[in-house]
């Protein structure tokens, strides 16, 4: 009987016409695919992309100098130096961040009690060469100016789960 059963469906092509039954299905739904470099799909507020430096809004930099950050990193890839200011307070004189090495495990982040260091939206950030994806403090800087309003709004968004 499974040998009549399994001739019959091989006679009358019984998987060719499902897939093309599931073909014409979809055919008639709205598309789902995304034309990548013009739209672009939703991120989570808590995707870990591009890092970066944040500031107070008086414009001065978050960093203590704790190096929480540094402490924690499994890979190894933050190196901060500091000294102290002239008000005693600390802060950092170098602040590098090798790409390269980085896993975006996101403890340097959570390690911070400042939210100085995060992980910003910026996804898009593909170099040419090596030596691009060695991160300083001004380039840290830099993209905590670009992504402040995006960054502030994801931490907010994320502050009651915190």
């Amino acid at each position: 009987m499974a040998f009549l059963d399994k001739t019959a469906r091989s006679f009358f092509l019984v998987e060719l016409l499902q897939g093309l039954g599931l073909t014409f299905r979809y055919m008639l739904k709205p598309k789902v695919t995304l034309n990548y470099p013009y739209e672009k799909g939703p991120i989570s507020v808590r995707f870990r992309g591009e890092h970066a430096l944040r500031r107070y809004p008086n414009g001065e930099e978050r960093c203590i100098a704790c190096k929480l950050c540094e402490a924690i990193c499994p890979a190894q890839a933050i190196t901060i130096e500091a000294e102290p200011r002239e008000d005693g307070s600390r802060r950092t004189t170098r602040y590098d961040i090798d790409m390269t090495k980085c896993i975006y495990c996101g403890f340097c982040q959570e390690a911070c009690p400042v939210d100085a260091i995060v992980e910003g939206p910026n996804f898009e950030f593909a170099t040419e060469t090596r030596e691009e994806l060695f991160y300083n403090k001004e380039k840290l800087l830099a993209n905590g100016d670009r992504w402040e309003a995006q960054i502030a709004a994801n931490i907010a968004a994320d502050a009651p789960y915190r």
